[in-house]
């Protein structure tokens, strides 16, 4: 299950972010998505928990909680090709 998590705290790290999933079970994958070309904190990634049951859990109780003085979004990840628009250029 791809998790999306946003309003992070920009000084927030990928381990603290995994260990708070890591209560909820078993964490796959973390990644906080950064700035190419200033490598600072966009305030948003994505969490993998390979089991579903596990993965609501974390949604349930993390969204809307505080984590580094941040009140969090938790929710299901959509997949890529449902959030982007056709942006042709002309």
């Amino acid at each position: 299950m791809n998790i999306f998590v946003a309003k992070l705290n920009f000084s927030t790290s990928e381990d603290t972010l995994r260990d708070a999933f890591e209560a909820f079970g078993t964490v796959e994958s973390v990644k906080i998505i950064q700035d190419k070309f200033t490598n600072r904190s966009k305030g948003y990634g994505f969490v993998e928990m390979p089991n579903e049951d596990e993965g609501h859990s974390a949604i349930n109780n993390l969204n809307e909680s505080s984590l580094d003085g941040r009140d969090i979004v938790v929710k299901v990840a959509q997949p890529r090709e449902n959030n982007r628009n056709d942006r042709r250029r002309y």
